[in-house]
């Protein structure tokens, strides 16, 4: 079909005829040689073996009618020698072709668009890009050792076939294979006997393709090839990613526990000032409770109705303790009383004399050495407003320290009265202190600035109940009271020295239900007798039946109870200067205080 196209053979560039001169011979003219080409004046040169070639008139193997080319089919590599030293045996040449009296029949029907023959590139193919092989050594001269066997870049190069020994034809292999090969879409077949001529370098060279090493580099080609051991180190970097991400998070929980335990990787210290000497000024409250605590004891007393706990505090080194009656008052004729101080140490004790009129007693222990006394004030020359302490156990909870000030003095106050006869009642000229005093404070030191006792701790004032013992009482509320130590001082020696305390009395009987102001001098006594005891202090000062005393020692009296306390804050002997109403006239008069025993 010539559709125009000038018929007959035409030269094209791709099938220009060249000599073997001007190029070393390719795998097509490999075959062209292996069956005898005719040379320019038609006449086939004769072979190794004497056959004659082709007739100049007929037809190349592989040029089609219309002049195009033809591949013919590659040479068949020859199997790998046991040893690259021994040559391979060669293949018998195949028998010479047969003289052709007729056109050659080409492998497909002509092209009416003059496509290039499969196989071949086309005149529209970009020519390759510029290659730089590693220079080929010439023939007979030793390879270097690095490039023995290979193909010049470190690539085993394929095997090349031996020249026949006799006989046979001989096989050239180019040194220069085409840098680019199209793939073909129809196999060529291949002739019996003949093995498909292995890819060099330059037949896996693909410039589009990914990135591989550059063909002058030693070593193997960064291709196909590579993609397995890729991905044997990609598993391997996995698998090693994966055990240090373990060994990281097992070491991050490890410092993590170490730092919620420990609060840290370093040791956090805070600015602290140094330890001191230790002492402290005398008047402070420190000073003083630490020269207070040694001599302050705590009662335990444990009786056959009742029990309780206390204070006291230690008067002289032979074990007499002083503390208050109500503290020990459980206790009986036959209780136990234990006496533990301040530094732990235990010890029985035993009642030497108590007097429930002054709320106080006198209990001793013995085999102890090593006490200390305190120091006793005097109850006189405290003022209103100067710096107490007051140490006891509180709810049992013993060498107790609290600071206040001296509130009032002189506060009538009485307590007790759970007998109903009034035996048992407390009248106690006390001071007013804030420091807290709770219930088991009762019969501790009250002590002031020079650490000397001016008080006993007996009653606090509850916000429920009016002024009382602490027993049974609510905590406090700032009114506490303690007896002057004064008063106590003459009624703990009398305790010590007869087991008794006495009473001064004026000798005559009160009337408790009168409500005006002042202290009533009742009518008549019990069993009828007169109301001023016959021969005592009143009856000598000329006070009689009906008289209202109103001041004692320049001091107003509003009730009864309050010139029993005035009356007790003395000594039996001491002179009292009265005033008295007696019908509607003031009149004032002297007395000396009698004494009675007290209970």
């Amino acid at each position: 079909m010539d559709d125009g196209k000038p018929s007959g053979p035409r030269t094209k560039w791709w099938s220009r005829p060249s000599t073997a001169r001007d190029r070393p011979a390719g795998p097509e003219e490999d075959g062209a040689a292996a069956t005898g080409v005719a040379d320019a004046s038609g006449t086939a040169p004769a072979g190794p073996g004497g056959t004659a070639g082709t007739t100049a008139g007929e037809r190349l193997p592989h040029t089609t009618p219309d002049g195009d080319y033809t591949p013919a089919p590659p040479a068949a590599a020859p199997p790998p020698a046991a040893d690259r030293g021994t040559p391979a045996p060669a293949e018998p040449a195949p028998p010479a072709a047969e003289p052709h009296v007729h056109r050659t029949q080409p492998l497909h029907a002509p092209d009416e668009y003059s496509t290039p023959p499969y196989g071949g590139p086309g005149p529209w193919a970009p020519a390759p890009p510029v290659q730089r092989p590693v220079a080929t050594p010439a023939h007979g001269t030793p390879v270097p050792p690095p490039y023995a066997g290979t193909d010049g870049h470190g690539t085993a190069a394929p095997p090349v076939a031996a020249a026949p020994a006799q006989g046979g034809q001989e096989h050239h292999t180019d040194p220069w294979p085409p840098p680019h090969t199209v793939p073909q879409q129809h196999p060529v077949p291949q002739p019996p006997g003949q093995t498909p001529q292995q890819t060099s370098q330059w037949m896996r060279y693909d410039p589009w393709g990914a990135p591989r090493q550059p063909l002058s580099h030693p070593g193997p080609g960064q291709g196909v090839d590579d993609v397995r051991p890729r991905k044997a180190r990609r598993g391997t970097v996995l698998v090693g990613a994966a055990l240090l991400a373990l060994l990281a998070g097992g070491i991050g929980g490890g410092v993590g526990a170490y730092v919620e335990r420990n609060g840290g990787l370093t040791t956090v210290e805070l600015p602290q000032s140094g330890r001191d000497a230790g002492g402290r000024a005398p008047d402070s409250v420190a000073g003083i409770a630490a020269r207070a605590l040694p001599g302050v004891v705590t009662l335990h007393v444990n009786g056959s109705a009742e029990s309780g706990t206390g204070t006291g505090f230690v008067l002289d080194d032979r074990g007499h303790i002083l503390t208050n009656n109500h503290v020990v008052a459980p206790a009986g004729s036959n209780g136990d009383i234990t006496v533990t101080f301040s530094g732990g140490e235990s010890a029985a004790a035993e009642i030497v004399g108590k007097d429930s009129g002054y709320d106080l007693a006198v209990v001793k222990v013995t085999g102890v050495s090593g006490l200390t006394p305190l120091p006793l004030g005097n109850s006189d020359n405290v003022r209103v407003g100067d710096p107490v302490v007051a140490i006891g156990a509180p709810f049992d909870l013993s060498n107790t320290v609290t600071s206040g000030i001296i509130s009032a003095k002189e506060r009538p106050i009485t307590a007790g009265g759970e007998k109903g006869d009034g035996t048992d009642v407390s009248y106690v000229d006390a001071l007013q202190t804030d420091a807290p005093i709770n219930p088991g404070n009762s019969g501790g030191p009250l002590v002031d600035a020079e650490a000397r006792v001016i008080g006993i701790n007996s009653a606090i004032r509850a916000a429920d109940s009016g002024s009382g013992l602490d027993g049974g009482q609510s905590g406090s509320i700032g009114l506490g009271f303690a007896i002057p130590i004064n008063q106590g001082k003459r009624v703990a020696e009398e305790l010590i020295s007869t087991g008794k305390a006495t009473h001064p009395v004026i000798g005559v009987t009160l009337d408790m239900e009168f409500t005006g102001d002042g202290a009533k001098v009742g009518g008549k006594a019990a069993g009828g007798a007169s109301a001023v005891t016959e021969g005592g202090p009143a009856d000598k000062a000329g006070i009689r039946s009906g008289d209202i005393i109103t001041e004692v020692e320049g001091q107003r009296v509003h009730s009864g109870e309050e010139l029993i306390v005035k009356i007790r804050a003395h000594r039996p002997g001491d002179r009292l200067g009265l005033v008295l109403t007696r019908g509607g006239k003031e009149l004032s008069m002297t007395l000396t205080l009698g004494s009675a025993s007290g209970t």
